[in-house]
């Protein structure tokens, strides 16, 4: 195979989708892991070697859990720039803190140590990343949590095959086919003992579980404890800690009754069947060797290296581009380009001119001398390949191996000639960021900003809607402190006509401050600006750059906190006017609120559907109430508008997780899609979140060792749901650019169902069974549905494979309400009710006026008797579980008694029978 045809295969796969994991599948091993330490970790050399110990016997236990099929082959470690040098640290090439597999930083809350991934995306679907404490990879945690190269397996697993937990600690019991209360888990192959275990001191006490009133399963304070000696092998994604545990649960052995997150949300099946069903898998078979211990680098961050590659062709002439293009590239300059970096600066046409060396930044004096390099004519063609060869040159007079450096590709033009230099820039070590504009921006840079790790982003022509400087200002770097980053506050834009205003506000929370920089443009006739802080004093000093048609403002010390508010009349018609406002951290303690942003995939066709997600933290808590809107813009300048929602319903896979999700499916055109969002706190609206990580590891509370329990430190006690009121605040950010292809022109027949329900729910009242859902749309989440189909069973499988030829529940008086709304419905079970049944499983299809059908929802169960309970509720005890052989000999000297008694009854009973019997002789 040719390098472009490798190189092609390549792309193919980098397209597929936007995580922007590096990993790569080759010869069964896995290449390309990336562990980026964060840099408020302190320094300790400890956990470089930790993180080797780990995951070499990690690779062991992987290869022997997948039936000798895959291992970790290797592995780069970044290390944060502010720990010392050393001369075994080299520089990165494209590993980025962007493309992390594994984040060692520190706890979400002090204390919380829990080992968790990000998940939030659909079952068989990729995390975004694993995130370790410090504290965890040293081995501090290993009694909370097992070996950590079990749990680096066991998370693995979340993050390459999107696998679920075994285990649900928002549902830890359930009610059995057997009448009893089991623990969820999988297998049940799995023994121990369920107990309240309290500890003060050096002073434990351990009784039985009692049943709630409410729930008829086990109280809150109930706890699992398995035991320490098992035979059991599955299942991984239960509790890897376990010694006997080597495999997932397959087929043969899951646990289909348990309430875990695996069966909800990847539909009754195994996690081995889903591992089974990835690519990774069909694309491997079985070694028969063992394999390689894996191969570490040590990377160590280093300054940045950028050059601009800017399109001064001919074409740029139109639209305003060129000072549209010069003025997001000086607020780049001026705002988002980081203290230290070293950028260069070449113009291109048919041929390619460099404008400016390698300069490095330590003030505003070399800020301000950069600015005086930017184009001021555009004619010409384009020779994309001419550019980026001339900012090789510019690099490499300083830093020779240009690994990791960076190129930012802004062009407007097509280049049939571009691809002719994708292998040169792929063996270059090089990170291509493309920048498009317009709708003609060549196709075949996509293919390098992919293969070399870079962004990819989008600008119409539509100037108001301010896209070319929110996509300079998504380059800021990822691999710095948080809090150094410089977060967009605002961004928007209005066409007026003359002496009309554009007025707005702008909030400035607490977490930000910080180098406050507004920047306002304009394309015809300098506005006459008005901005106040929040005490009412009105900002002067804008500096006004009339050739470039902007003014910018920087805030010195921390701007006040509150709201500022502007003013912006036009002086001329047809006018465009935007603002945009930056800011960084105000305390390098206090996390900020951030929002980031991305779509499901970066390539679809039509009409297969897209997803949209936005992420609200402050540090890694999770943000909820906020109000956050997506606009999607075509390549045309047509902007679709979404409310996207935290509701654990249609798109959005989990509730309350700080993920806003929604479809996007209004496809207008082919070609180019930019995203932006935009997310808004109230005040007493926004919260912090601050239960424990969704898909986190498994805390294990202790074991029983010889029928006794042996508790282990007990977890951070926090109640799950607390929520912290936010202040308000303001956050918008870029999601980068994707592309649609295959969107007809003709007119359609509806092509959309309704959204899979994924949150009903069942609970008995009386006689009755009560269901609780989030209403589907009639294109997705778009609408109202026609009807709902209800239908019942007592066999779960039955329900799941054979739906319509279950018993249908009678619907006629449930009327659909709007897609995410709150639907209710109560019914009698009727003749389902057989002598032997111990369970009804329920399940919704939606149907839209089209009659086209969703998919088949969650399935919700109702236990039809009281479970039994384990022991004696009233049971108290310091540190014991039932002893079994006294139960034993307590029933077997309770029967020997009876015996013994019943014996004598009948005894005297006989003799006075006997005694008036008439004697006989012979």
């Amino acid at each position: 195979m040719g390098l472009l045809s490798f190189i092609f295969l390549l792309v193919i796969c980098l397209l597929q989708g936007s995580n922007t994991s590096l990993v790569r599948l080759n010869d069964n091993g896995y290449e390309g892991i990336i562990f980026a330490i964060d840099p408020r970790v302190p320094e300790d050399e400890k956990i470089i070697e930790q993180i080797k110990d780990m995951v070499t016997t990690a690779s062991i236990y992987l290869f022997e859990a997948t039936e000798k099929r895959f291992f970790f082959k290797n592995v780069s470690i970044l290390i944060p720039n502010n720990w010392k040098e050393n001369p075994l640290y080299k520089r990165p090439k494209h590993e980025s803190y962007k493309h992390a597999d594994v984040l060692v930083a520190p706890p979400t809350l002090p204390g919380r140590d829990e080992p968790y991934t990000r998940q939030f995306t659909a079952c068989e679907e990729k995390g975004e990343y694993i995130h370790f404490t410090p504290d965890f990879v040293l081995g501090k945690k290993e009694k909370e949590y097992g070996p950590s190269d079990r749990l680096f397996v066991h998370e693995w697993a979340h993050l390459r095959w999107g696998v679920f937990d075994e285990y649900n600690e928002d549902a830890p019991f359930y009610s059995a086919k057997s009448k009893k209360i089991e623990a969820t888990r999988c297998s049940t192959g799995i023994t121990g003992l369920n107990r309240v275990h309290k500890c003060q001191g050096n002073s434990c006490t351990t009784r039985g579980c009692r049943i709630d009133s409410k729930t008829k399963l086990y109280e809150k304070d109930c706890q699992f404890f398995p035991d320490k000696d098992q035979t059991e092998k599955a299942s991984i994604m239960f509790m890897q800690g376990i010694n006997s545990v080597v495999e997932f649960c397959n087929k043969e052995n899951h646990n289909r009754e348990a309430p875990s997150i695996q069966n909800k949300l990847c539909n009754f099946r195994s996690t081995w069947e889903v591992i089974s069903n990835s690519e990774d898998f069909k694309n491997t078979t079985s070694l028969v060797a063992p394999p390689p211990p894996p191969v570490f680098s040590l990377l160590k961050i280093r300054e940045r290296i950028v050059c601009l590659v800017l399109d001064k062709s001919g074409s740029m002439n139109g639209f305003n581009r060129l000072n549209r293009m010069n003025q997001a590239a000086k607020h780049f300059l001026l705002q988002t380009i980081e203290n230290g970096s070293w950028v260069g600066m070449v113009h291109f046409d048919s041929t390619a001119y460099i404008k400016s060396n390698l300069i490095q930044i330590i003030s505003s004096k070399e800020r301000n001398n950069l600015l005086e390099s930017l184009p001021t004519t555009a004619n010409g063609g384009t020779s994309i390949c001419a550019g980026i060869k001339s900012a090789f040159q510019v690099i490499g007079e300083i830093y020779p191996q240009i690994d990791g450096s960076e190129i930012v590709l802004l062009t407007d033009g097509e280049d049939n000639t571009a691809k002719n230099c994708i292998g040169e820039v792929k063996q270059s070590g090089a990170i291509i960021h493309l920048i498009a504009l317009g709708p003609s921006a060549d196709q075949a840079v996509i293919e390098m900003s992919a293969l070399t790790g870079g962004n990819h982003f989008f600008a119409s022509d539509e100037a108001q809607n301010n896209g070319l400087i929110d996509a300079f200002g998504g380059l800021a770097s990822g691999n710095t402190d948080l809090s150094q980053q410089p977060l967009q506050l605002e961004s928007k834009g209005l066409i007026l006509n003359s002496n009309t205003w554009m007025n707005g506000t702008v909030i400035m929370d607490s977490t930000v401050g910080k180098n406050t920089f507004f920047l306002i443009t304009w394309t015809i006739q300098e506005p006459i600006i008005s901005l106040w802080d929040p005490n009412g004093i009105p900002m002067s000093n804008f500096t006004v750059d009339t050739v470039s048609k902007m003014a910018y403002l920087r805030i010195p010390g921390n701007a006040k906190v509150g709201v500022w508010t502007y003013s912006l009349q036009a002086k001329a018609n047809s006018e465009t006017l935007t603002i945009t406002v930056n800011s960084q951290a105000a305390n390098s303690s206090v996390p900020p609120i951030t929002v980031n942003a991305k779509m499901n995939k970066d390539t679809n066709s039509f009409p297969s559907p897209m997803i949209v997600y936005a992420e609200v933290l402050q540090g890694y808590v999770p943000i909820l109430g906020a109000n956050v809107t997506a606009f999607i813009e075509s390549n045309n300048g047509k902007t679709e508008v979404l409310e996207l929602l935290d509701n654990g319903a249609g798109a959005d896979s989990f509730k309350n997780d700080g993920v806003y999700s929604r479809y996007f499916i209004a496809y207008s055109e082919n070609g180019r899609y930019n995203l932006k969002v935009r997310a808004q706190g109230g005040v007493n609206m926004a919260a912090r979140y601050l239960r424990h990580p969704l898909n986190r590891a498994s805390y294990i509370p202790g074991w029983v060792v010889d029928g006794k329990i042996e508790g282990n430190p007990p977890r951070a006690e926090l109640d799950e749901d607390t929520q912290t009121p936010l202040e308000s605040f303001t956050r918008t950010a870029s999601g980068g650019a994707f592309v649609i292809s295959n969107v007809s022109t003709l007119p359609l027949p509806d092509l959309y169902p309704p959204s899979q329900i994924t949150d009903l729910e069942a609970t008995p009242d009386g006689d009755e069974i009560n269901l609780t859902w989030t209403a589907p749309g009639d294109n997705f989440d778009v609408g109202k549905v026609q009807q709902y189909i209800i239908r019942i069973s007592d066999n779960i499988l039955d329900l799941r494979d054979n739906f319509d030829n279950a018993l249908q529940v009678n619907t006629t008086d449930l009327l659909p309400n709007e897609a995410n709304s709150k639907e209710t419905f109560a019914f009698k079970p009727g003749n389902i009710s057989e002598e032997n049944t111990t369970h009804i499983f329920i399940a919704i299809q939606s149907v839209d006026k089209s009659n086209l059908t969703s998919k088949l929802s969650n399935i919700a169960q109702v236990a039809l008797f009281i479970p039994q309970t384990e022991s004696d509720p009233d049971e108290s005890h310091p540190n014991s579980g039932i002893n079994i052989s006294s139960l034993v000999l307590l029933v077997v000297g309770s029967v020997v008694i009876i015996s013994i008694i019943l014996g004598a009854i009948i005894y005297i009973v006989n003799k006075k029978k006997n005694s008036r019997r008439p004697r006989t002789g012979f």
